[in-house]
């Protein structure tokens, strides 16, 4: 589902506006007492620096009704564009998808376990379970009046899925019939297809204006295949010979490392695509839209309920482009909320959309979400009353959170549907060696990782889907072993570490991540006699590294798209944005492949037990440990519940100033 970012920075760097919520500083005051008897160095330190910052910050802007820690700076508000658990949660408060995930996993549900209606107020299944209609609500519109029809979803998927948006998470639009085709541009045209030719965009038109379509009948390509080697594709001109009209056009789609250079008797243009109205998605009306799978998926509507399939507004994107579409001045959404500012390196205001169709039911004027990136300015954060929520308490306080007596009544852990591992660059020397990325993962002590640097309830993890997936039991990657590492070390060519390169270990910024990174060096150097490196980067820039594949072991955590082995396991087929490890298997994705149009609950689950079996044995991955959830929540706030996927909608939440009780978040946890 989301990248897991919890990312930290130097206490120094830390730019945050705080304040006291006059409505509650009695409670604060207990929590805060309660919590210095937890740490009285890391007060005794810290709070006078919160305070003060309070103190001198305090009359600038009025409080939120709602304020929570985001943990760090999100990279865009743009669904399209994300893959992350920060921007995750600003977008699903400022859009909406056909459905809505539900937060309360202990509650029946309208429409299936896990789905409420969002902008479809119903839909209908086809009793082949590949083709959804939906009927959109008459009363929805955007954030600026618009109506809200059919015709949004549509163009919101088209550009979601157009190679020209290089969506990290278009995979997910490939579950439609022929959306794989669309988003890999010309890469699996044959002749005889029909597409379209999108030419180069007109002056004036903005980066994210679709320009001028031609649509036409593809006769050929030239070559037929590209190299597979990035660097070979780019020395290569691909030629398209489409019937248009009846008469043959050559089309060459740019290439920004050979210029502005077409060759003579073609026509430049901008992609070459199957015709998208191949793409099983189509508009009956302004109310009913038409979803057609490739094959039954179970976890459809759940995708449709994450914020990457949410809808934007084409009025907006295409006169504004990009990025300022998103700029708070700009942007025009359909959720409960709209952004009313955004401080870099501080907070963003969301307040309550006027708009909404459901505006009724919206409990919260005002939600700020701050971005504080170190944990016990957090803490401090929250014990002063200044914000409502924080996802992780410093580590050296889970131990003394959790065997609290009488227990905490703000806080209780939870098991997610989420894995924190480390990523293997294949590609970097003797990373490429099987035996080697094995021996890094033997040499390995989780159970002291655990009991040393995360200090909290995790479990070692012995696989990469993590325990509680319905109907799944994955295979067990091999026991930590550090003599038989030693053995492969040398099997591969490195006895005792000799000769063996500098190894660099990238992460987020973050006390967590670094005391794990720190942990990892001193035991394979120890066990191992290799030398390693730590680099620690700010959020953005840290996925910008994965993404490029420009480091040799790079942090990851993960969380469940969907309740289904599938959300985990297809991270790994080659062609996933999210693989960043330049690891491929064939048999691998033959069987990813082959899962999806296996109706047989039975053998699905065999199937994908055998491509994790494969994952396991490659190891481009280092899987740690399974999460946790450690949110610290005021028993205040209402409608905040424990669930697997750690999913927590602001739409949902409200503040109960008379309760003294314990949240709901409470009620339905177990200890």
């Amino acid at each position: 589902m989301w990248l897991l970012s919890t990312a930290r920075c130097s206490h120094k760097t830390v730019q945050c506006v705080s304040y006291q919520n006059p409505a509650r500083p009695a409670a604060d005051l207990y929590f805060a007492m309660k919590l210095r008897k937890l740490a009285p160095a890391i007060v005794a330190v810290a709070l006078p620096v919160a305070l003060l910052a309070w103190t001198i910050s305090a009359s600038r802007l009025p409080p939120a009704d709602f304020t929570f820690n985001n943990f760090t700076e999100i990279k865009t508000v743009d669904p399209a564009l994300v893959s992350g658990q920060p921007e995750g949660r600003v977008i699903n408060a400022l859009f909406e998808g056909l459905v809505r995930l539900s937060p309360d996993e202990r509650l029946p549900v309208t429409g299936g376990p896990d789905q409420w209606p969002g902008v479809a107020e119903r839909w209908e299944l086809s009793e082949d379970g590949r083709t959804y209609t939906f009927y959109l609500r008459k009363e929805a519109c955007w954030s600026n009046g618009d109506p809200l029809t059919a015709e949004d979803y549509h163009y919101s998927m088209r550009r979601f899925l157009s190679p020209l948006t290089a969506a990290e998470y278009a995979k997910q639009g490939w579950y439609l019939k022929n959306g794989k085709k669309y988003n890999s541009g010309g890469t699996y045209l044959e002749p005889g297809d029909a597409v379209e030719v999108e030419l180069n965009l007109e002056p004036g038109q903005t980066n994210t204006c679709i320009g001028k379509l031609i649509e036409g009948k593809l006769l050929r390509k030239d070559p037929v295949t590209m190299p597979e080697d990035q660097e070979e594709r780019d020395k290569v001109t691909q030629k398209f010979y489409v019937e248009v009209d009846g008469r043959e056009r050559c089309f060459v789609a740019a290439n920004p490392n050979q210029g502005d250079t077409v060759p003579e008797g073609a026509e430049a243009c901008r992609v070459v695509t199957l015709d998208f109205d191949e793409v099983g998605i189509r508009v009956i009306d302004d109310h009913t839209l038409v979803t057609e799978l490739d094959n039954p998926t179970p976890f459809w509507l759940q995708l449709l309920g994450f914020y990457p399939l949410f809808p934007v507004h084409r009025g907006c994107v295409e006169e504004f482009g990009a990025p300022a579409w998103t700029r708070p001045e700009n942007i025009v959404s359909n959720g409960p909320f709209r952004i009313e500012f955004r401080r870099p390196r501080d907070r963003i205001r969301l307040v309550k959309n006027e708009k909404y169709w459901n505006k009724e039911n919206i409990r919260l004027n005002t939600i700020d979400a701050v971005a504080v990136e170190n944990e016990t300015t957090s803490l401090n954060m929250y014990m002063l009353g200044d914000v409502d929520w924080i996802e992780q308490p410093p580590n050296n306080l889970l131990r003394e959170l959790i065997e609290s007596d009488p227990p905490r009544d703000d806080f209780n852990p939870a098991p997610q549907l989420a894995i924190y591992m480390y990523k293997l660059n294949v590609a970097r020397g003797a990373l490429a060696d099987k035996r080697v990325r094995l021996a890094l993962s033997l040499s390995l002590d989780r159970e002291e990782i655990i009991r040393t640097a995360v200090r909290g309830p995790q479990k070692p993890a012995h696989s990469l889907v993590p325990p509680g997936v319905v109907g799944y039991t994955s295979p067990h990657m091999p026991t930590p072993d550090a003599e038989r590492a030693r053995q492969l070390m040398a099997d591969a060519g490195f006895p005792g570490g000799s000769g063996f390169q500098n190894l660099t270990i990238l992460y987020n910024t973050n006390d967590s991540h670094e005391a794990i990174a720190e942990l990892m060096r001193k035991q394979w150097q120890e066990e191992l006699g290799i030398n390693v490196t730590l680099r620690n980067m700010a959020w953005a820039a840290y996925q910008d590294k994965l993404r490029l594949t420009e480091y040799d072991v790079g942090r990851q955590g993960w969380i469940a798209d969907y309740n289904d082995a599938n959300t985990f396991l297809d991270l790994f087929v080659s062609d996933n944005e999210n693989n960043q490890t330049n690891w491929a298997n064939d048999r691998y994705d033959e069987l990813i492949k082959q899962a999806e149009s296996e109706p047989n609950p039975q053998r699905r689950n065999e199937i994908l037990q055998e491509a994790e079996a494969i994952v396991l044995d490659e190891m481009p991955i280092i899987p740690l440990y399974y999460y946790y959830s450690r949110n610290m929540v005021k028993p205040h706030v209402r409608g905040f519940y424990n669930n697997s996927q750690d999913f927590h909608p602001l739409h949902a939440i409200w503040i109960d100033h008379e309760s003294g009780g314990l949240n709901e978040y409470m009620r339905g946890a177990p200890r």
